[in-house]
């Protein structure tokens, strides 16, 4: 696997940073009162279809069709509805767009179809977000307007351009408030330095341990696991990197994300890399998307949320063999680590034992989420086969081994105590 090269990762960087000046652009006309509120809709709505038009070529039709009809789905379908057909809508599209594209032998140097491709979840995100708000009450549709002060907003909050190719996903009610409070806020020229200094950083961290895996001789059984590990770390830079740029732009036109609403933190990314619990290192990773997986599917699931989320999210993310297998394994991982932890945590009494307990757990925490990530990020089904039967699956299949028998140690007693119960009743 070739992993060291990461720039497929970051297809979007150089457009992102092509919209930087609009960006800063928009918030000083704003500031300024140059902008009206119908002004700074259409500023951000033109911004939107231009930038996908140079960054994605041809394939913007394949962005602008799911917008038009969500849209017309939300300004004629009831409120009642509006979530369901704005769901089908989107997945049906989005669905269709992954496994067309994957059907199609294009150029590896073509990024279009994966920028589109990225564009399109992220356009998921937005409308069913937006359709579920509407859906509970949260957004009111204005009826007595005219059809372009209806329009145009929703038009808006689906392709204005500093969210198009990224960016933590942010409510309509807070994308309008941004709006029209974008004059009031105060210059962003501190917090976009602050995060471009942190994307030169990572960028820096990046270079060096790519440079170093370059470097590195071939490895053999047990002496892969480092090396798979600092793969998958490379793999972590790569979205911090890609999150840190997103936050800067948005900040840049005036949408810092409320407090705790980000992709990325400096305490997120501290917990990230130190976190010895994989469901905490599962809240936290891409924060915004893990809110909208709980809103849409967990919080909404009658039965077995958790597996069904994460089989959502490997829907949502193209279906590929290496999706499906690692979200799943993601699925039972987090399901594994709710229950051993509980059992360990109640023998670590001591100091020693709990440095014991926390170090070890960390150290397996790491090298499930790289196994995790390498394999959600392979793309072909016999390198998939390479890595079941390599050794990184020790450490995921030792995991599934104690949740069965934890499972099974829990059926037990609770056969136990029905069986008790039943004597004492008799």
């Amino acid at each position: 696997m070739h992993w060291a090269d990461l720039l497929v990762l970051l297809p979007a960087a150089p457009y992102r940073l092509v919209a930087f000046p609009f960006a800063a652009l928009f918030h000083h006309l704003c500031a300024s009162g140059h902008l009206s509120l119908t002004a700074r809709y259409i500023f951000l709505l033109a911004g939107g279809c231009l930038l996908a038009g140079i960054a994605m070529g041809s394939y913007a039709v394949l962005l602008l069709i799911p917008v038009a009809g969500s849209v017309l789905l939300l300004l004629s379908v009831s409120p009642a509805h509006a979530h369901t057909w704005v769901f089908t809508l989107q997945m049906s599209w989005q669905t269709l767009c992954h496994l067309g594209l994957s059907s199609q032998e294009l150029d590896p140097q073509d990024t279009r179809p994966t920028i589109a491709l990225s564009a399109i979840m992220l356009l998921t995100q937005k409308a069913t977000s937006l359709a579920l708000d509407i859906h509970e009450g949260l957004v009111p549709l204005q009826l007595g307007q005219g059809i372009l002060q209806r329009t145009l907003p929703l038009c808006s909050y689906l392709l204005f351009f500093p969210a198009l190719l990224g960016g933590p996903l942010c409510s309509f009610s807070t994308f309008q408030a941004r709006i029209e409070s974008c004059g009031a806020l105060p210059g962003p020229l501190r917090a976009v330095g602050q995060r471009c200094l942190c994307a030169v950083a990572l960028q820096g961290l990046r270079a060096g341990l790519a440079g170093a895996l370059a470097g590195g001789q071939g490895c053999a059984g047990l002496g892969c696991l480092p090396r798979v590990w600092a793969q998958a770390l490379l793999l972590r830079l790569a979205y911090y990197l890609h999150w840190v740029l997103d936050e800067a732009l948005l900040e840049a036109a005036g949408f810092r994300p409320e407090a705790g609403h980000g992709d990325l933190s400096i305490h997120d990314l501290w917990t990230l890399e130190t976190t010895h619990r994989l469901a905490v290192f599962t809240r936290t990773w891409n924060k915004s998307t893990s809110r909208w997986l709980r809103r849409l599917i967990f919080q909404r699931c009658p039965a077995q949320p958790l597996l069904a989320t994460f089989a959502f999210s490997a829907w949502w993310h193209g279906l590929r063999p290496g999706q499906v297998f690692g979200f799943l394994c993601w699925a039972v991982m987090v399901e594994a680590d709710y229950r051993i932890h509980p059992f360990l945590s109640a023998w670590a009494t001591c100091q020693g034992v709990k440095l014991l307990y926390r170090g070890t757990t960390w150290v397996f925490t790491q090298l499930i989420v790289a196994y995790i990530l390498v394999a959600v990020e392979t793309e072909s089904f016999s390198m998939l086969c390479l890595l079941w039967t390599s050794c990184n699956s020790i450490v995921p299949l030792s995991y599934s081994l104690a949740l069965l028998l934890l499972l099974a140690k829990n059926h037990r007693i609770i056969r136990w105590f029905g069986l008790e119960g039943t004597l004492k009743i008799t």
